[in-house]
This record gives C-alpha cells, sequence and structure tokens, in this order.
C-alpha cells in the first residue's frame, strides 16, 4: 500500500521552517549553475548566430582565425566564377572579401579591451544578411567612415554616432550602427575594404571571403575543387560551422566551469538537504511507526520520503531558476581566444537550460533524501513508538 503524495505534500508545508534551509541551499546551487549555463549558452549563441547555412567561408587552410589567413586576389578572382557562387539580379557574385585587423580601444570603464575591425565591400550586406541599420547610415565606399556594432558601442569610448575614431594614422567618422540579430559582427567596427586596406597594408589580397552558395549547391563540391588546385592552400567550410568552431575553447571552458561549481556546490547543498531529512525523520519517529502499523510497507515508507525530498528540491529548483531569470539579457563581453578581439554577448536562459536546473535540483533532492529515507524505512514498529 502506498502513501498519497498529498501526505509527502503537507508535511513539506507543515515544516516550512525546519526545511527552509535545505531549499535556499538547492536553490543557490540553481542559481548559480543556471546563470553560467546561460553565460556559456550567450556566448556560444553570438557566434552561432554570426553565420549562414547557405554561405561558405575561404579561409587559407591551417589558419585558426581569419587574422592569419590570407586570399590573394588572383585566387580570389577564380573563386568568384565558380557555378557553386550564387548571383545577384545583375548577374554580380554573391561574395564578400574582407579584411580583418584587430585594434586596442578603451572600454567606458577606461580599461583596455581589442575590438575587431572589418573592412567589407558593399556586397557584405547582402551575402552577411541580417545586418540592420539601428541609427544613421551605412559608410560610403571611398570615404573614411565606419559603422559599429551596436553591442561594441555600448560598451567602448569614442564610437557614438557622430564622433571620429582614429584607427591607424587616420580618423573615421562614425555614421552608423547596426545589429546581426545577436551576433559577433555586433562587436566590431565595419569600414570599406578598398580604403581600409591601403590603410591597413593589406593590398593585393583579403583576410578571408564569405560566399552564398547557390541552391543545391554544396561546400563540399567548392572545398573539393578549391583543395584540388595546387596553387591555392585555401579551404572552403560552412559559414555556420566556422563560427560555431570559433565559440569551442572558450564556449567548452564556460560550460566545464558552470559543471565544475555545480558538483562543488552540489555536494554542500546534497550534505544540507540529507541533514534536514535525518532531522524530519527523526521528528517524525512516532508518525513512521504509527505508519507501519497500520499497514504501510518498509518501501512505501522509502518511497514516501523520497519523494518529499525530491518536493524539497523541486522547490529549490524552481526558485533557483526564478532568481536567476534576472541575468537573462544581460550583456557582457569576453575575449576569443583565436582572435584576442573582445566579442560582446547577452546571457541567455533557454528552456533547455530550465530543465537542466532543475533535473540537477532533483537529483541533489534524490541522493541527498536516499540515506534519510532508508533509515525511516529500516526503523523497527516497536521501538519507533517506544522512542515517541
Amino acid at each position: 500500500m502506498a502513501l498519497p503524495l498529498s501526505y509527502n505534500v503537507r508535511n513539506v508545508r507543515h515544516r516550512w521552517q525546519v526545511t527552509m534551509l535545505a531549499v535556499s541551499g538547492i536553490a543557490l546551487v540553481v542559481a548559480v549553475f543556471t546563470v553560467l549555463m546561460a553565460m556559456s549558452e550567450g556566448f556560444s549563441r553570438a557566434l552561432r548566430s554570426t553565420g549562414r547555412p547557405d554561405n561558405a567561408m575561404i579561409v587559407q587552410r591551417g589558419s585558426a582565425s581569419e587574422l592569419t589567413s590570407w586570399i590573394p586576389i588572383d585566387h580570389r578572382n577564380l573563386i568568384l566564377v565558380r557555378d557553386e557562387v550564387a548571383r545577384d539580379a545583375e548577374g554580380q557574385p554573391l561574395a564578400s572579401p574582407e579584411d580583418v585587423v584587430v585594434t586596442m580601444k578603451p572600454k567606458k570603464d577606461g580599461s583596455p579591451t581589442n575590438v575587431t575591425v572589418r573592412g567589407v565591400t558593399p556586397k557584405a550586406f547582402d551575402v552577411r544578411g541580417g545586418i540592420k541599420i539601428l541609427a544613421g547610415r551605412r559608410f560610403t565606399p571611398g570615404l573614411y567612415e565606419v559603422m559599429v556594432g551596436d553591442k561594441i558601442a555600448r560598451r567602448v569610448q569614442g564610437l557614438e554616432l557622430g564622433s571620429s575614431v582614429k584607427l591607424q594614422k587616420h580618423e573615421w567618422k562614425v555614421v552608423g550602427t547596426f545589429s546581426s540579430q545577436g551576433g559577433a559582427f555586433e562587436s566590431e567596427i565595419w569600414g570599406d575594404a578598398d580604403v581600409m586596406g591601403v590603410d591597413f597594408g593589406r593590398t593585393g589580397g583579403y583576410n578571408a571571403m564569405s560566399v552564398r552558395l547557390k541552391p543545391g549547391a554544396d561546400v563540399t563540391e567548392l572545398d573539393h575543387w578549391i583543395r584540388s588546385n595546387p596553387q591555392m592552400q585555401l579551404q572552403a567550410v560552412s559559414e555556420r560551422k566556422y563560427y560555431d568552431d570559433q565559440a569551442g575553447p572558450l564556449a567548452k571552458i564556460l560550460r566545464q566551469l558552470a559543471n565544475f561549481v555545480a558538483v562543488i556546490m552540489g555536494v554542500g547543498a546534497v550534505f544540507g538537504a540529507m541533514n534536514t531529512m535525518y532531522a524530519i525523520v527523526a521528528a517524525r519517529t512516532r508518525e513512521i511507526g504509527t505508519l507501519r502499523a497500520l499497514g504501510f510497507s518498509r518501501s512505501a515508507i522509502l518511497f514516501s520520503f523520497v519523494v518529499e525530498s525530491v518536493t524539497l528540491a523541486l522547490a529549490g529548483g524552481a526558485i533557483g531558476c526564478l532568481l536567476a531569470v534576472p541575468m537573462n539579457g544581460y550583456s557582457t563581453g569576453t575575449g576569443q581566444t583565436q582572435s584576442f578581439s573582445e566579442i560582446a554577448f547577452a546571457f541567455q536562459i533557454t528552456p533547455g537550460i530550465v530543465m537542466a536546473s532543475v533535473t540537477f535540483a532533483v537529483v541533489m533532492g534524490v541522493i541527498g533524501g536516499l540515506l534519510p529515507s532508508v533509515r525511516a524505512a529500516r526503523l523497527p514498529i516497536t521501538s519507533a513508538l517506544r522512542e515517541a
């Protein structure tokens, strides 16, 4: 005969002062775990959402990032005439050869940071997609004008609309701010590739090139053709995969940090829940003896106390998730390991993270409640009633 679940729920409500400590401990652990996971997810999403699934990235073979890549102009021209490259309404290839450099700028708090500066052609707005002007306008080709990502404009000094920012030898006027659906481009400064190429000494080629593939075209076919040309030390990869891989090392570290902190704090929370459940069992010895005398089996008693422990953990998990919610959307920044430049991102609490946090709380509840439940189930009826 099983005990009704309402029995455990009523006990949790009636002894809320005793159980509050265990609930608070689990809530704190779940809140920290959720925030760390949200930080990792936000960073991964910032780079993952940068690429398009129908774009290919052309970079130098063996290069860790665009900074260390180089595409000569003659190789660019050979790629542009390939059948796999899509065309616009005027028959021009949808390709965006780009120069990338990193420059140091002061943040709003005065500390230095590295900012990515990208020289692009007007085709970049068609190829990259998702670029939206938030204020001002696009830069004018041939002029010393730049547009800046929305996130980096809010974190770095001197990037306000209408101001001038010094890049290499010249002052560049900020004529617009833009967003890119939360992608990494929002942490960059964009200007005309031809003007920047001269200023940055990048004549004769580009660092990387993004090309739109025709419907049905496969990036592996383009990559196979490039690799079959012995003069080209280049490769073609899916643009989305390229930026996703850029997130890999740091995102992995953040997730490992979240798991490590969760395990350390989780051990403490489990012991807290265990002590609470032992106290609950000790306080209800006569009640347990009465239940056994009424015919409830040992397994029913054990299951009942495990359910009660899990109920406490669920309450703590729910509170922990609620404590973490204000961090959702909070913007911050960190450096990329490949380019050493700052990338701004926002904490993202997803349904998957909430589910993982609640599951983590349930696991803590099961582990913390198991031993006290076993003790309750093994209490002899006579001694339990005598102790009362």
